[in-house]
């Protein structure tokens, strides 16, 4: 059972998109054992694409795959299950392209590792669906939730799927369950992998191309945006928020009582920032892997603290690799390419076209020297 111990804040560590392949790279590893042993945490939340399911890094079939992810997960999660640390799971779109189900991977893996924690939410079909409760100091009421989400995976025809209704109306019963065994809402955080439409309510709106700005795809096409007046000074945004197509109406669900005081998620690897709407914290965590595009030595984990007297009150803070390891990477031309390289296909569409724009200009230029000569 987690609870609060009298008189210490209960302090939670984000870790997402660490994406591995079966060889991890030893910075992934650096990162996590260094948060961890700077932050000492009562609970670790990991927000989804645990491994690069996609590409060809894990070979082979039925119990040989399994065998082989499973391996790469307990690696990635033991600088947690060393130090005997509750954890809790929840899914992205990129770990059951591996082949194995998002409700698989929960059940024959994660939860045969020591210190998991969460069941699948009941009705709800796959894995990584679940609510995390934390009892008050003296082992009564339940003085903190946590909700994870799976947030479903690609979207047929491009982008991301939205929130499965039939978790909003989960999240809704469990909601008001607790509030009627707790005598009030209990307040909570949501973690999830892919973001709700409504962080682009914590941006700002600016002319194109506008100096620091980020463009951005689908339903905001050709849009440019900048952080809001609420998100924090060290807060960076540097990829276009890889929103679902439709809105199922999570984020209304979400703030309809009061209670959940943040959502949290992961997904867009360049991205760490914290903004506010409608009363509601939107956060994300930038990527924490080393062998998929990042940030570099930006490259971090999240930490929250929540004070059982104060629970609304709570605070989050990230950790940064630079910080914590240093500067210098394993891999530095990897970790170049990896910076620069073009997030999701949206993005690439444009470097692409203009790639091919100079391409032509060139060579229509060597063309017409080439007959004035």
């Amino acid at each position: 059972m987690l609870k609060f111990k009298k008189g210490q804040k209960f302090k939670i560590m984000q870790i997402t998109d660490m994406q591995e392949i079966p060889a991890v790279s030893p910075d992934t590893l650096k990162l996590l054992n260094a948060a961890l042993d700077a932050e000492k945490p009562d609970l670790v939340v990991y927000t989804g694409d645990q491994i690069k399911g996609y590409g060809v890094t894990y070979k082979g079939r039925g119990s040989a795959l399994e065998a082989a992810v499973s391996k790469t997960i307990a690696t990635l999660l033991e600088p947690v299950t060393s130090r005997h640390i509750p954890f809790c799971v929840t899914f992205g779109n990129h770990d059951q392209q591996v082949g194995i189900s998002n409700h698989d991977q929960f059940e024959h893996i994660y939860k045969k590792l020591p210190g998991c924690v969460g069941e699948q939410a009941e009705g709800i079909d796959g894995g990584g669906t679940s609510c995390i409760e934390i009892k008050a100091s003296d082992g009564g009421k339940t003085a903190f939730a946590l909700y994870l989400m799976d947030s479903g995976t690609d979207a047929k025809g491009g982008g991301y799927e939205p929130v499965d209704p039939k978790i909003i109306d989960w999240y809704k019963k469990t909601r008001d369950r607790l509030a009627q065994e707790n005598g009030a809402f209990v307040p909570a955080l949501v973690f999830q992998h892919i973001p709700v439409c409504e962080f682009y309510s914590v941006l700002k709106r600016v002319p194109k191309n506008t100096k620091g700005s980020v463009r951005t795809f689908r339903t905001h096409k050709n849009e440019w945006y900048v952080l809001g007046d609420t998100c924090g000074k060290d807060d960076f945004f540097e990829e276009a928020p890889s929103i679902p197509d439709v809105n199922t109406g999570e984020f209304a669900a979400l703030k309809e009582k009061g209670d959940v005081l943040g959502i949290y998620v992961g997904h867009d690897h360049k991205n760490s920032f914290v903004g506010r709407y409608e009363g509601v914290d939107l956060g994300y965590t930038q990527s924490s892997g080393f062998n998929v595009y990042g940030n570099g030595v930006y490259r971090g984990v999240r930490v929250f603290e929540i004070d059982e007297n104060d629970p609304k009150n709570y605070t989050t803070k990230t950790l940064l690799f630079k910080d914590l390891v240093g500067n210098k990477v394993q891999k530095p031309v990897s970790d170049w390419i990896q910076r620069h390289s073009p997030e999701t296909m949206d993005a690439a569409i444009p470097m692409i076209t203009k790639a091919v724009a100079v391409l032509v200009a060139v060579v229509a230029v060597i063309i017409i020297l080439s007959l004035l000569l």
